[in-house]
């Protein structure tokens, strides 16, 4: 595929605008835009400079021909879509949470391998560049071997009423927001073999938790508590802000309130702003997530062109997702639970 890159954007909801804006900003050609509530897609494609609109998606993919799809939908539409684009030999990226189930995030995975091309999930915490850089200060190996490990990520500011969906999930703060978290935990300490979870529904509108605290013990010995919820009534409120600790054999790691490094090894504290970069497009408070979305697909660009498989594949997200399923099933019993492998 030489030249620019053609996108075909399936969903033009509440977080479409910083994907387009990113596409946008990486020069890819925004080909066409898709949503089935059609004053959507076409104020997508004005607001963006799409060269098309549709409403249905099989139609877009063949009309449009892109050189690959992004899809930003809810998650009971991917596993048809990726389908979809896989029967069409388009490489995809998809939002999280990756599907409903974990059989129906392996059946995406196996479609896509059976067909050749590339599968990706829009896993952008893993991207922020706080916690990007929380990663870069692991690697240095000042803090010595990683033994414990804290990610929170508390708020009460309303992120139901531009998602209205949310309301009715039956499994909701988890797959919503805590994917993000389990999949940062990952990053950090690698894989674990055992979840430990408990749950809570605090406001009486919504089906599912919105409220939890999950253990993970991971194969290398460490231990991470990660620890989320949409109801803190904790001022100042820190949204969208993830904060992290990481305690070693030689020094331990504090991204703090607003995004404030601390990096001790040596016996000697240093402290840095990690904060990501104002873009034309973003804006306090939500920056930090919105320049995620840029250099995640700037990542996709590069594997893309390379050839290379995504750091976070659809194949590395099921290691992800089982960790979320192992917190459900944790939660219902009680008792610790090993995750699935993938």
């Amino acid at each position: 595929m030489p030249g620019t890159y053609r996108v075909g954007v399936i969903g033009c909801g509440f977080f479409a605008p910083n994907h387009l804006n990113s596409w946008n900003e990486l020069g890819v050609e925004i080909a066409a835009v898709c949503d089935l509530d059609e004053s959507k897609a076409k104020a997508a494609a004005e607001r963006f400079k799409a060269a098309r609109w549709f409403t249905d998606a099989a139609t877009m993919l063949h009309e449009a021909r892109p050189d690959f799809v992004d899809i930003i939908t809810t998650m009971p539409s991917h596993r048809p879509l990726v389908a979809l684009c896989a029967r069409e030999r388009l490489p995809v990226i998809v939002q999280k949470p990756f599907a409903p189930t974990y059989a129906d995030c392996v059946a995406m995975v196996d479609t896509c391998k059976a067909a050749g091309v590339a599968l990706m999930v829009h896993e952008n915490f893993r991207f922020q560049a706080p916690l990007r850089r929380v990663r870069e200060v692991l690697d240095r190996g000042v803090i010595g071997t990683p033994l414990w490990c804290r990610i929170s990520f508390r708020t009460g500011y309303d992120i139901k009423t531009g998602q209205p969906y949310l309301f009715n999930e039956e499994r909701f703060i988890v797959l919503d927001l805590g994917i993000h978290v389990l999949d940062i935990a990952r990053f950090y300490l690698g894989e674990a073999d055992s979840v430990f979870a408990r749950h809570q529904r605090v406001d009486p509108r919504v089906k599912g938790e919105d409220m939890a605290t999950i253990m993970l013990g991971h194969k290398n010995g460490a231990t991470s508590i990660v620890d989320f919820t949409y109801e803190s009534r904790k001022q100042p409120d820190l949204f969208p802000q993830t904060l992290v600790t990481i305690e070693g054999t030689k020094g331990a790691i504090d991204l703090g309130p607003g995004f404030q490094l601390g990096v001790t090894a040596n016996g000697k504290l240093t402290v840095e702003n990690a904060a990501s970069p104002l873009r034309s497009w973003t804006s306090e408070p939500w920056h930090v997530a919105q320049d995620s979305v840029y250099h995640t697909q700037a990542h996709w660009l590069a594997r893309l062109s390379e050839g290379r498989e995504p750091e976070t594949s659809g194949a590395d997200n099921l290691k992800t997702y089982a960790l979320a399923e192992a917190a459900y099933g944790s939660a219902a019993t009680g008792q610790a639970v090993k995750p699935v492998e993938s």
